[in-house]
This record gives structure tokens, C-alpha cells and sequence, in this order.
């Protein structure tokens, strides 16, 4: 018998509903629901706790193959929760082109490092380019962070490539205007972005 019926059959015996069960085992109904109608399946955490919940070892509750596929998906969540992670801590250190002296500009003749806040002898145009890009990395960070824990379908799909895009165009923005050591850091994020999204393809 497969996870989902099993499941389903211990939940009738013990006479619970699936708000019932989920809320012995600190998971949503939707948890409950999407195991049972075998469009998911639970985390090795919480396999455990319906092992304990039930008074069954996890052999009887899972087939091998039901094994093999779970410990697939747990790996999966891993690494999908350290690449939101390492992304959404570049994309927050991207915050130090505010405070640090990562932008040159022209005073009486001579090249100054300053940061974002203190430069002061550029076009307009472009110092608001620079400050709508880096809080849009920097939002986009946050978001990653912030968001780890949602299945937002749109979010899921889109925040790495969001991500890349911002990074790209940031990159783009500074080798155009003439700010090397802001376009190599962000160069450097991208390096180390694509070779994680290329790892874990």
C-alpha cells in the first residue's frame, strides 16, 4: 500500500479528521491533504513524527522506492534553501554601496573612492540609476530571505532569475559609467550565483 492510503487509513482508525491530524503533528491541513492525495510528500522530520504519532516504525509506513524518492526530495529543499540563502546574502551585502568608498569621482583634477552617499560629482541621471538598482537587489534579497518558507508559485520559479537579471544589469550599469570596483564585486555575486545554479540543475 502506498503513503497516501496508509496514511489515510491510520488517520480514519484513530477516528481524526485532517485538521486533527495536522495540528498533532504541527503541520497545515494543506500538508495533510497533499500527502494523503499523493501530491507531496512529507519531510523525513515529519515522517517521523507520523511514525511516533502512530506507534509504526517507517518501514511499515513507506515502501522503498517511496524511500528513495523522499530522501530525493529532502536533498532537493536543502540545497534550494542554501542557494535562497547564499543569494539573498549577496544580494543584502549589496547594501555596502551605500557606506563604502566603492565609486571613483573627479575632485580638483584627482580620482576619489567614496561611497554611494558621498558621491556627489556625478550626472543626476545617473546616481539615480545607481540607487534604483541597488535597492532593487538589496529588495530582492530581503525577499529571498524573507520568503524561504512560501511556495508562492510565481516567487519559486522567478526569484533566481530575478536575482540574475538584477546582478546583470547592475554589473552592466557600473562598467558603462566607469566604476570598476562596483561592477567587479557584482561580477564576483553573478560568478558565484551561476555556478550554484549550475550545480544543483
Amino acid at each position: 500500500m502506498e503513503l497516501n492510503k496508509k496514511l489515510q487509513e491510520l488517520r480514519k482508525n484513530k477516528s481524526l479528521t485532517q485538521e486533527e491530524l495536522a495540528e498533532e503533528l504541527y503541520v497545515s491541513r494543506t500538508a495533510i491533504s497533499k500527502w494523503e492525495s499523493g501530491r507531496g510528500y512529507p519531510s523525513i522530520d515529519s515522517l517521523k513524527a507520523i511514525a511516533k504519532f502512530f506507534s509504526i516504525t517507517i518501514d511499515e509506513l513507506l515502501s522503498g522506492e517511496e524511500l528513495l524518492v523522499i530522501a530525493e526530495e529532502n536533498t532537493k529543499q536543502k540545497e534550494t534553501h542554501l542557494r535562497d540563502l547564499v543569494f539573498g546574502l549577496l544580494d543584502c551585502s549589496v547594501s555596502m554601496f551605500l557606506f563604502l568608498p566603492f565609486f571613483g569621482q573627479k575632485v580638483n583634477g584627482a580620482v576619489q573612492e567614496v561611497s554611494l552617499l558621498s558621491l556627489t560629482e556625478i550626472a543626476p541621471y545617473l546616481k539615480i540609476s545607481y540607487y534604483i538598482i541597488i535597492i532593487a537587489i538589496i529588495a530582492s534579497g530581503i525577499s529571498t530571505l524573507a520568503l524561504q518558507n512560501h511556495q508562492i508559485s510565481f516567487w519559486v520559479r522567478n526569484k533566481s532569475k530575478l536575482s540574475l537579471v538584477l546582478n546583470t544589469t547592475g554589473a552592466i550599469l557600473f562598467v558603462m559609467s566607469l566604476q570598476p570596483y562596483a561592477a567587479i564585486f557584482l561580477f564576483i555575486f553573478l560568478i558565484i550565483k551561476a555556478l550554484m545554479l549550475i550545480k544543483w540543475q
